[in-house]
């Protein structure tokens, strides 16, 4: 997918924006911008300002962001360019999961395409990046992913954890200690608002189970594909 030429802020806006949508989040909001791009709410507005009249958003005060179906290209474009990147850098580097995002964050903006597509066919077309994440195809396709999000699954239901997301390195971290990662199959014990966890059990590798103490940022940082049956 070609890209046209723009600039690192509209890159990182659209993509931010795609992203809020495709894991089921509300629109975004200026604030919500600002805190995640740690950039000034005033910042925000004159750079939503600018997107919409280079066409790649609608923005609306007060009523949120909506990508043109031009701003949506790019987004799925730069979404791409990082999951193949943090797939590149675990897959041919070494790199933990916890340690990729920064660094695709500031590659994804200065590889070529042509360097892009190598690394696709190094990687042998991969369909989802090290989290999980579905990887856009070339022509802008974004591969189902069958999960449900971990807080909105109820009690007594079981899955496999098949995404996971990128945003809080720490977070990740904290679920390697925790042995919660791709692969691991959960079933949701019992939501413990007062104690702001999630308690889970785990199974192992020779099927005995665990109890696991989720952190309640578990809830929208887990999704689990549910069991055949």
């Amino acid at each position: 997918m070609r890209l046209p030429s723009l600039s690192t802020m509209a890159e990182d806006y659209v993509k931010l924006i795609w992203k809020a949508s495709e894991r089921g989040g509300p629109g975004l909001a200026t604030r919500d911008i600002a805190a995640a791009l740690k950039v000034s709410a005033s910042t925000v507005s004159g750079n939503l300002k600018k997107l919409d009249r280079d066409g790649l958003i609608e923005h609306t005060p007060y009523h949120g962001v909506v990508l043109t179906p031009l701003g949506h290209q790019v987004a799925v474009a730069m979404v791409r360019r990082h999951r193949l990147i943090e797939t590149f850098l675990v897959e041919r580097l070494g790199y933990s999961w916890d340690e990729v995002h920064t660094e695709a964050e500031a590659l994804e903006h200065a590889v070529s395409e042509r360097f892009l597509d190598r690394v696709d066919a190094d990687l042998g077309h991969p369909t989802h990046d090290p989290h999980g994440d579905p990887i856009p195809g070339a022509d802008g396709v974004v591969p189902d992913s069958p999960g449900t999000l971990l807080g909105a699954i109820q009690p007594g239901a079981c899955g496999t954890v098949d995404r996971v997301s990128d945003d809080d390195p720490s977070l990740l971290r904290y679920f390697d200690e925790l042995g919660v990662g791709l692969g691991t199959h959960l079933r949701v014990e019992r939501v413990r608002d007062y104690a702001g966890v999630i308690a889970v059990a785990r199974r192992s590798a020779d099927g005995s189970e665990s109890l696991v103490d989720l952190p309640a940022a578990a809830a929208s940082a887990i999704w689990l594909a549910p069991d055949g049956d």
